[in-house]
């Protein structure tokens, strides 16, 4: 069966070691930082799934046999490979469980948050009056937040389409209860720069942040910059507000610093400076 993390971390190391590789020497051919070959040796973490493949391949072993923390013999080969996607499975149905507890707390307390709305509504009105307000507000949270929490990160994705989905209704939805209606005019136009913006950052994380986590932050500062200069200038001529204020530039300068001292500090890892 699987072993634990500390034998495949061993094992790793062991292998590295017959390659003649240092940690750093390793992690440079894995586009990473040294102190994640150091947590796989010592059991701390285990090697993501998108860089196990390459980890194999340099290290000259199987999957199975990194699963297995050992090198496996043909004759043996199979069951092995049988073992360890039954104990893969199991894991990932017992954090499938765990979401599926967490997402079912999740909705019923949104549950009970509607009720309580509307109840206090009828109870204080007679009639609903303000409650469809935050029970519109709350319900759209859940549609949003649900597939996160009940598929972990690969529910990031469904959660965007469904805000890039839904967040133009609900504005509409929400402008005609408040019956103001810049809530939509100005909402869906920085609501639509807003959901490009998302789209861009999640792109930039799943190209760059699988290896690089820092450079894929500090990306995302910089990239924030033009985001607040196009909702300011946006703004700007539909409310006739200035464009900049000093909170604006202070704002861009955080960011600037933000994004600098990331690509510092990813650099420092990826040179051994940082453990």
């Amino acid at each position: 069966m699987m072993k634990n993390q500390a034998e495949i971390g061993k094992f790793i190391a062991k292998c590295r070691k017959e390659k003649k590789l240092t940690q750093a020497q390793l992690a440079e051919k894995l586009n990473i930082t040294d102190r994640a070959v150091s947590k796989w040796e010592t059991g701390k973490s285990m090697p993501d799934s998108s860089i196990m493949l390459e980890l194999c391949e340099i290290l000259g072993i199987t999957v199975n046999e990194l699963l297995s923390g050992e090198e496996i013999d043909m004759e043996s080969f199979e069951k092995k490979a049988d073992e360890n996607l039954i104990a893969l499975k199991r894991k990932d149905e017992n954090n499938m469980t765990k979401n599926v507890i967490i997402s079912i707390l999740f909705s019923v307390t949104l549950l009970i948050g509607i009720m309580v709305c509307l109840i206090c509504n009828i109870a204080i009105s007679g009639n609903l009056t303000w409650a469809p307000i935050p029970v519109s507000s709350i319900v759209f949270a859940w549609v949003i937040s649900f597939p996160s929490i009940i598929l972990g990160k690969r529910g990031v994705v469904v959660s965007l389409i469904s805000l890039s989905v839904f967040i133009i209704p609900y504005l509409f939805l929400l402008g005609n209860l408040v019956k103001v209606k810049e809530v939509f005019s100005v909402g869906a136009v920085v609501a639509v720069i807003s959901i490009v913006f998302l789209w861009i950052i999640a792109a930039t994380f799943n190209y760059i942040g699988k290896t690089r986590k820092l450079i894929a932050l500090g990306t995302t500062f910089l990239l924030t910059i033009p985001f607040v200069i196009i909702v300011n200038v946006v703004l700007s001529k539909m409310i006739e507000e200035p464009i900049f204020d000093i909170w604006d530039m202070l704002s861009i300068f955080i960011l600037l610093i933000f994004a600098f001292v990331s690509f510092i500090c990813d650099y420092a890892k990826k040179k051994g400076l940082m453990k």
